[in-house]
């Protein structure tokens, strides 16, 4: 491979979490939860239709409490067999989690969803179980074990081996874990010009939204082969939700910059790995999906000029020595 592959790579991944990604965040889940239910109804279906007309396969790193069609508490405990993290800021990890079926408590169960990526083809991937943050002294190795034995357990009863990981908010930590459970791949954190400098996280992510406000181009990268024999598939750029402050940033400038990577991987051979949390898109979903048509249709444009390939980490994978 070198320094390069013959041609450019687009790679994209999804944070697929529902309420799971924030719900240790805050105290009343009721607005992630209405988030939820528009991811479900809206943009997971209005997802899955883009990637079907543009001929995309991606990945979709996903919560394994996702691939549960129900769950109820044994003797008060919900998972005995999951240890949970003791994360000094939710020390009972569980608590607050509904019991029930994907019926009555959508926003936290999903095997309906899981089903229909796995007949879409795409690669389906883990993004923990219950979204504990791995390098977190409160996440220790027989709990990310146990974790990620679950993981492997219930997309099996799916008929789903799960080859790429995602960690939760990209804080890696237990890596030689994921060999173990069958794992090939794993996204790194994009190297960011900010990153590495001893910034403030504060001004790391001011230093982000100045990039997305200025379209500027987003790195592209190499896959490589880590220390445990897993291929580190690092991140290029994330897109960004539309809420709060965010809100001020036009669509154009969000889809420029992902336009910007995609020619710079066309250009330079190397992987350009955009990746993003469905719930992000919640916010303003129509909009949000019609900045990923133009995203997508640039994508397959270039792959069928021959100027780029299109591949899943699983595959992706594949082609590192």
């Amino acid at each position: 491979m070198g320094d390069r592959f013959e041609r450019g790579v687009f790679t994209l991944s999804f944070d697929f979490e529902l309420v799971w990604g924030s719900r240790d965040l805050v105290g009343d889940p009721a607005e992630l939860e209405r988030m939820a239910r528009v991811t479900r109804d809206r943009v997971f279906p209005g997802l899955l239709h883009l990637l079907w007309r543009h001929r995309i396969r991606a990945t979709w790193a996903t919560v394994g409490h996702l691939f549960l069609g129900e769950a109820h508490r044994e003797g008060g405990v919900l998972h005995p067999d999951v240890p949970p993290p003791r994360h000094a800021w939710r020390p009972e990890w569980f608590a607050g989690v509904p019991e029930g079926t994907e019926a009555d408590r959508p926003e936290w169960y999903g095997r309906s969803l899981v089903k229909r990526l796995v007949e879409a083809g795409h690669d389906v991937g883990s993004h923990s179980f219950s979204h504990p943050i791995f390098d977190d002294a409160g996440l220790d190795e027989a709990a990310a074990d146990a974790d990620l034995a679950r993981c492997v357990g219930v997309a099996a009863e799916l008929g789903v081996t799960l080859r790429s990981f995602v960690f939760p908010r990209n804080r890696v930590g237990h890596v030689h874990l994921l060999r173990k459970h069958g794992f090939t791949s794993w996204r790194g954190v994009e190297p960011a010009w900010y990153r590495g400098r001893g910034l403030p996280v504060a001004a790391e992510r001011l230093a982000h939204l100045g990039d997305v406000v200025r379209a500027a181009c987003p790195t592209t990268v190499l896959p490589y082969r880590d220390v445990h024999g897993l291929v580190c598939v690092p991140a290029s750029a994330t897109v960004l939700p539309v809420d709060g402050v965010r809100r001020l940033i036009p669509m154009s400038r969000r889809v420029r910059r992902a336009l910007r990577g995609l020619d710079r991987a066309a250009a330079d051979g190397r992987v350009f790995h955009l990746y993003t949390h469905p719930i992000n898109l919640a916010s303003a979903p129509e909009a949000s999906l019609a900045a990923w048509d133009t995203v997508l249709g640039h994508a397959a444009r270039l792959r069928d000029q021959g100027r780029i390939e299109v591949l899943a980490m699983d595959t992706l994978a594949g082609r590192v020595p």
